[in-house]
């Protein structure tokens, strides 16, 4: 008969610093967080796509009319995957980059324009607008193109011209192609992405995307400025935001080394020497207006902005510089000197020059106060620049922080459990691949334990779309998913292949006839019928109509041989790759699939073709969905676990730790498991005679969330329990655990 029954009432949080039994909270955990105090699974992630290109470096959403538009920007480029409200969708929609039209190429000059050298020309067609010229026309056609204004929003092969109006006042069929451009954006492995939106209401009436990839992802304090991009929301289109509208634009190129962030309704862009500028209200296109500034508030370089409630002094944004932290407040003042006034706009105040900033993706807004992570302590801004205690694991982070990669340690929130994330890379990894969590409601720290759901390299917090978004930390590996027959068409970007459920967009398409980097952009399937004759035993048949029927189509019918494929059309004479089973007379069927390639073929041939898998891709995942990792129809375990404080008597027993404990061994004879639980989970005992020797493990005891009581023999002088959930469907949420315990009968 036991002596005693404890309740387990560990503190909420997993501390890592300091010694294991001077420790009062959780001593170890994987994938777990804590509410009401006690510890309970993290939910689990769905994969949205798994050909997200390259690694992320920079997630933003948009929601509208249902859609939820994910912005991926990556080292090459700027993608978007729409999904609904359920995460459902996927297709992934490459940007494309366009800009200032610097030189034009194929020029056609047509006829009857009247000869003569013709300045400041306006350009038309093509995808942009703005673009000027100075005209030559000889011999009644036009013999150059000299661009004086490249306009913008421009594509390479866009085809100009111009009224003839504007070139003498009579000819026809002029028109010359743009050869290259200024975009505004290089393929670089140093992008990292910063995003906002605004109402372009003074120009175009569309609500814009703004996108600064800066050269930043190795050195928060690197100094190259790089082009801030706009486009529509809806579209899939960049190019450089430039100063075109106001009384005294000046053309330029909006360019910084930091960063932009919208002030509603101003766009504010920030970088080197304590840049901060801004548009005008409402027109990102205006950057000489009277409400325009532009101002260097710091000797370092600005990172990162944000809004920030401004109150009668709105709109108002903190901006982060690598040593403090300035407020931006609207705040028009008129002053007179000489009888000339001036009206001053904005007010720029040193909020403290003592901070610091360990990364710029590492700043997140919860509830009105802002949370980062300094060069070496973790701060907060609710009025005032504080510290944000961390008595668990500050050590932990800064000790194993890779620093080399420091700019990739990246803040997400999760306001439903009021946890904020930061993701890191630890030890000697070049990615994330841990996180740490601060947890506003409960008012403790714990981390994720290395788990595979926290190697994520960017992300953006739930909002409309009320899941978390993060990007995955592992590129995929080319592989060959299947092999088939397929018919090319030289010169042609279309295949064609037999009826195949492999096949899928986005798969790379491996053949002798195909340009390398063939990835199927298209999937339509192809259907003929008609009326066919053919001999027994023959490989040919005749059609009365040869309308819609491809090579490579399978063929069925009457007197048609079992994987019967078109391998030849002539006519209306068809060669099969089988021969025919019987006499052919009636109606056959030919079904197939056309595929649209990324690139053309070089022959026209019928070949085997491997379809594979693309190399350097990532997995979108949504999170905090079920409880397991969700690939297609795949379901896959997630393990978490925890370990409770020492429980043995040295530290009062386990309901209480007490300055003076009874010098006993601690006898466990049975575990009353209280959760609410999915799935069988196991425990463990753990312990050792003194500090510092070596822990003792038991062997797994499993239970179900029927299980009233476990019996065992274990005994420890200091001793701990580990809790296990690991397999698919788990889940779990602690309750009060119930120990029945003894004296043990080893002596200290």
């Amino acid at each position: 008969m036991v002596k005693k029954v404890f309740s387990i009432d560990t503190q909420p949080g997993v501390q890592r610093d300091g010694t294991i039994f001077d420790i009062n909270f959780y001593t170890d955990g994987l994938w777990v967080r804590f509410q009401r105090g006690r510890p309970r699974k993290i939910g689990g992630y769905r994969a949205i796509t798994q050909t997200g290109t390259g690694y992320s470096r920079g997630i933003f959403v948009n929601s509208a009319d249902g859609v939820n538009q994910v912005f991926n920007g990556y080292s090459s480029g700027l993608e978007v995957i729409n999904v609904d409200n359920l995460g459902i969708g996927g297709g992934v929609n490459q940007f494309t980059f366009n800009g200032i039209v610097l030189t034009t190429g194929t020029l056609v000059g047509g006829s009857s324009y009247v000869n003569g050298t013709y300045t400041v020309v306006t350009l038309t067609g093509g995808t942009g607008s703005g673009a000027k010229a100075t005209i030559v026309v000889s011999g009644n056609a036009v013999t150059s193109v000299t661009i004086t204004a490249g306009g913008n929003g421009y594509k390479v092969g866009d085809t100009l011209s111009a009224t003839a109006a504007s070139i003498g006042g009579s000819g026809s069929g002029f028109s010359c192609a743009v050869a290259t451009i200024d975009s505004g954006f290089t393929s670089n492995a140093l992008n990292l992405w910063q995003f906002d939106s605004l109402l372009d209401s003074q120009g175009s009436g569309n609500q814009l995307l703004l996108a600064h990839p800066g050269l930043n992802l190795a050195q928060i304090d690197q100094t190259s400025n790089t082009a801030v991009l706009a486009g529509s929301v809806g579209g899939t289109a960049l190019q450089p935001l430039r100063d075109t509208s106001g009384t005294t634009p000046t053309g330029n190129t909006i360019s910084v080394s930091g960063g932009v962030v919208v002030l509603h309704p101003y766009v504010f862009v920030y970088g080197d020497n304590g840049l901060i500028k801004n548009s005008t209200a409402g027109d990102p296109n205006n950057w000489n207006g009277a409400d325009a500034n532009e101002t260097n508030v710091s000797s370092t370089k600005i990172v990162k902005g944000l809004p920030v409630r401004g109150g009668s002094n709105a709109p108002s944004g903190l901006f982060w510089a690598l040593d403090s932290l300035i407020r931006v407040s609207y705040a028009p003042t008129t002053i007179t000197v000489a009888s000339v006034a001036q009206t001053f706009y904005w007010r720029y105040d040193i909020i403290s020059s003592q901070s610091s900033m360990l990364s710029s993706p590492c700043v997140i807004e919860y509830d009105g106060i802002y949370y980062w992570i300094g060069v070496d302590r973790f701060l907060l801004y609710n009025g005032v620049v504080k510290e944000l205690s961390n008595n668990f694991n500050q050590n932990y982070f800064f000790d194993n922080l890779n620093y080399a990669q420091s700019q990739k340690v990246w803040a997400q929130k999760v306001p439903r459990f009021g946890e904020i994330w930061w993701y890191f890379p630890s030890g000697d990894s070049t990615e994330c691949n841990d996180a740490i969590i601060y947890n506003i409601r409960e008012n403790c720290w714990y981390d994720a334990g290395g788990a595979l759901g926290a190697r994520r390299t960017a992300g953006y917090f739930s909002q409309v779309f009320h899941y978390p978004i993060n990007a995955g930390a592992t590129l995929s590996e080319q592989a060959i998913l299947f092999s088939a027959s397929i018919a090319t068409t030289n010169a042609s970007a279309t295949i064609t292949i037999a009826p195949n459920n492999q096949v899928s967009n986005g798969q790379l398409v491996v053949s002798t006839s195909i340009n390398s980097g063939a990835i199927v952009t298209v999937i339509v399937p192809t259907l003929a019928s008609t009326t066919a004759t053919g001999s027994s035993a023959a490989f040919t048949i005749v059609v009365n109509s040869a309308t819609g029927i491809l090579r490579n189509q399978a063929v069925t019918g009457t007197g048609i041989g079992v994987g019967a494929v078109v391998t030849v059309i002539s006519g209306t004479t068809i060669t099969l790759s089988v021969a025919n089973s019987g006499a052919v007379s009636g109606t056959l069927s030919f079904a197939g699939l056309t595929l649209t390639l990324s690139t053309t073929a070089t022959a026209t041939i019928i070949e085997t073709a491997t379809f594979n898998s693309q190399a350097g891709q990532i997995i979108l995942w949504q999170h905090e969905i079920g409880t397991d990792e969700v690939i297609g129809t795949v379901f896959s375990a997630i393990e978490s676990s925890f370990q409770t404080s020492d429980l043995g008597w040295v530290q009062g027993g386990p309901s209480q730790s007490s300055p003076v404990g009874d010098n006993y061994w601690l006898h466990l004879e049975r575990v009353e498991p209280d959760f609410i639980q999915s799935g069988e989970m196991t425990f463990q005992v753990t312990g050792r005679a003194f500090a510092q020797s070596e822990d003792v493990t038991s062997a797994p005891y499993a239970f179900s969330p029927t299980t009233g009581k476990i019996d065992l023999r274990e005994q420890r002088r200091e001793i701990r329990l580990i809790f296990t959930s690991n397999v698919a469907g788990g889940d779990y949420q602690l309750g009060k655990i119930l120990l029945h315990a003894n004296v043990g009968d080893v002596r200290p």
